[in-house]
């Protein structure tokens, strides 16, 4: 019995927090949980704003997705919900597609959710979790750079009371820049003065509500001094009501359409969602499980499909609002997805006079919390090649579009891992002094290589697009030692995979070696390399005499040979 609530809880984590629950939590939970829906409830709206949703869409993608994470997710402090990077994306991905119809585009929104779940269902069943980490650092802010600046350029139309048609970057700011003579000055003045009390909101108060506290304030202005009759607009009515439960009828063509789309997605939901979700763990002391969070994040965004909304991810500002309340457990998320669903309920009119500027200004305020200028500095210290991938990315996002972007960055990126595999880094291995062993010559002016010999590190597996130059690169060494080398000693520990075209590569060096009078000596192979010696006979030719342990027990072995005047038998 016992066992069967284990391995239960391994598919419901939130089971066995209960089952450790102590009473103290429970307070810290649920004020926790109030805190989160105070952030969420504004921010969902703003979110769908953003994506061209009606407000209600937002609200809907922030109940019941909570509750399915709540039961499924590892993570104690995420919290899942609309995102500013995920709703730009679904906006950029849909709307050419939708064509200005709003019905089409929710429906391809809802189902855009629902394969992106069902692809990280499938993909954490098969665990395929450590897809996160193919989104490299460099990549992610190059990413959310893009993003944070397009949904800036996209929002100052609004905050400036400007109709601006188009939605690319850079067309945007033009047809803006035309237009700025027929500005709304109240609409202005009311975006400003929301910005302005969320800087200040999170400089002084950095633990309050800031966006409700923003838009409360700025909804009260709207009321008291009458703007909404002075044409600032007002987001308008929003149906109170919990949403039904509708499967998004595509056909079998709409699904074709949107399937690339759910892919870049799963992508770049699953991989922002983790890092908010691993950064906390950390914090808290405890690990995440990326198969189980993919499996959860799958079945929360089909949930969130199925209920009319749109896809989500990992919130970073609701996450950090649970962590610095003191939440406890995915209870946070329950008492949030319950609160939510309360407004949804019976608050809805409240909500139709925020008015638009200033859900601009909190899209704007959020959007700059996304850049991160910080990080592309610490790029261009450390590594001038990922700070360019990671400009190209943000370029890429802004001109050719989110998903392009995105895919010619990560493919440019698996290059970069392939021409470091390569032309992978090697040493030459010798004697210093002040040190046990044999180590990188390169350590010490003083250091000298053993007489007669070359002990050589290749760093990088040996596979068929590097087998070519390994074998130059030894051949070169010997070729251009100072002084000829009889002995020529391969030290493979740093060969962590080796396929057939490498095992042909050695095989062909050891002719040309044998060919300059070098003999070769194989020291630390891998377990997995004698699959291969055998086969090939390598083990043959090496010669199990040459094949040693440690670098060590094979240049003594050398050493010893040499003083008795002797070669092995080269396997001819």
């Amino acid at each position: 019995m016992e066992r069967a609530a284990d391995k239960l809880s391994d598919w419901i984590p939130l089971l066995r927090d209960l089952r450790q629950y102590r009473k103290e939590w429970l307070t810290r939970d649920v004020v926790a949980g109030f805190s989160v829906t105070a952030v969420q409830v504004p921010t969902a709206i703003a979110y769908a704003n953003l994506a061209g949703f009606p407000p209600e869409v937002g609200l809907y993608a922030s109940i019941l997705p909570l509750l399915v994470y709540a039961l499924l997710g590892s993570s104690r402090q995420l919290v899942l919900g609309p995102d500013a990077a995920t709703c730009a994306m679904i906006a950029a991905l849909l709307l050419p597609m939708a064509g200005g119809d709003l019905e089409y585009y929710l429906k391809l929104s809802a189902a855009l959710a629902i394969m992106a779940g069902l692809l990280m269902v499938f993909g954490g069943m098969a665990r395929m979790g450590f897809i996160v980490n193919f989104f490299s650092r460099p990549i992610l802010i190059g990413y959310l750079n893009g993003i944070a600046l397009s949904i800036i350029a996209g929002q100052l139309g609004k905050l400036f009371g400007v109709a601006v048609v188009n939605r690319d970057f850079g067309p945007s700011l033009l047809e803006l820049a035309g237009r700025l003579g027929k500005t709304h000055g109240y609409s202005l003045g009311v975006g400003l003065a929301t910005l302005a009390l969320l800087i200040l909101t999170r400089r002084y108060a950095p633990r309050a509500p800031a966006a409700l506290i923003a838009l409360l304030v700025a909804s009260l202005i709207v009321f008291l001094i009458g703007l909404d009759t002075r044409a600032v607009k007002l987001v308008g009515e929003v149906p109170s009501g919990l949403p039904s439960f509708v499967l998004p009828g595509l056909g079998y063509e709409g699904v074709q359409t949107i399937f690339m789309s759910a892919i870049g997605l799963v992508i770049v939901c699953f991989t922002s969602g983790m890092l908010t979700a691993r950064s906390f763990a950390a914090r808290n002391g405890y690990g995440i499980n990326a198969d189980q969070e993919m499996r959860a994040f799958g079945l929360a965004n089909i949930a969130s499909g199925l209920c009319g909304g749109f896809a989500i991810t990992g919130a970073d500002s609701r996450t950090a609002v649970n962590d610095a309340s003191g939440g406890k457990t995915q209870l946070v998320s329950v008492v949030a997805a319950l609160t939510t669903a309360g407004v949804v309920l019976f608050l809805t009119q409240p909500l139709g006079h925020l008015p638009v500027p200033a859900l601009a200004a909190v899209l704007i305020f959020s959007a700059w919390g996304l850049l991160d200028v910080v990080g592309m500095r610490r790029l261009h210290t450390i590594d001038h090649f990922e700070f360019g991938l990671s400009l190209l990315t943000m370029v890429g996002v802004l001109i050719i579009g989110v998903l392009p972007g995105v895919v010619i960055a990560i493919l440019l990126a698996l290059l970069h891992v392939l021409i470091k595999i390569y032309r992978p880094a090697d040493t030459l291995l010798g004697i210093v002094p002040g040190m046990e062993g044999y180590n990188d010559l390169s350590l010490s002016e003083d250091a000298r290589p053993v007489p007669g010999m070359i002990i050589y590190r290749f760093d990088a597996p040996l596979l068929f697009f590097n087998a070519d130059y390994f074998k130059a690169r030894i051949l070169s060494l010997v070729d251009d030692a100072e002084s000829k080398p009889r002995w020529f000693v391969l030290n493979t520990e740093s060969i962590s995979q080796m396929d057939i075209t490498g095992t042909q590569a050695i095989d062909d060096l050891i002719t040309e070696l044998q060919s300059r009078g070098v003999h070769l000596v194989v020291a630390r192979p891998k377990l997995y390399m004698r699959k291969y010696s055998q086969p090939m006979g390598l083990g043959k030719k090496i010669g199990a005499e040459n094949i040693f342990f440690s670098v060590h027990s094979a240049v003594e072995t050398i050493l010893e040979r040499e003083a008795h005047g002797g070669v092995p038998d080269d396997g001819n």
